[in-house]
């Protein structure tokens, strides 16, 4: 996936939500708020915190999950570049529409030489 941005800064502001984000489900999965795999329909009091401080609206309780998954994610001149064996990645689409992105997804696997699959970075 990547998030196309117009300004540079956007793209590393976009990542740092992206870390943010991540972090905080972490937290919230050690800390026995969260549990991988359930079918969460509420927001933590932190994550609600996180969501509002980064003026995250459009995710779900259930998206949240994705943000523990394993995903590489770069910056790349004004590109933030997303990579993960995952399918569920609608999460990480709001946040990067929401940070103000054009968003191309496409399988790495199934269209290689694109420059951003799997041992095509420079």
């Amino acid at each position: 996936m990547i998030g196309h941005f117009q300004e540079i800064g956007d793209a590393e502001q976009a990542q740092r939500t992206m870390a943010r984000l991540t972090e905080g489900v972490e937290a919230d999965i050690e800390e026995g708020r969260m549990e991988l795999g359930g079918k969460t329909d509420r927001y933590s009091d932190e994550i609600l915190r996180l969501l509002s401080e980064l003026s995250v609206v459009s995710l779900a309780p259930s998206e949240l999950e994705q943000f523990a998954y394993d995903v590489d994610i770069r910056v790349e001149d004004s590109d933030v570049i997303l990579g993960t064996e995952e399918i569920d990645v609608s999460a990480f689409i709001k946040v990067l529409i929401n940070a103000g992105a054009r968003v191309e997804v496409y399988s790495a696997h199934d269209y290689p030489g694109m420059g951003h699959g799997r041992g095509e970075r420079a």
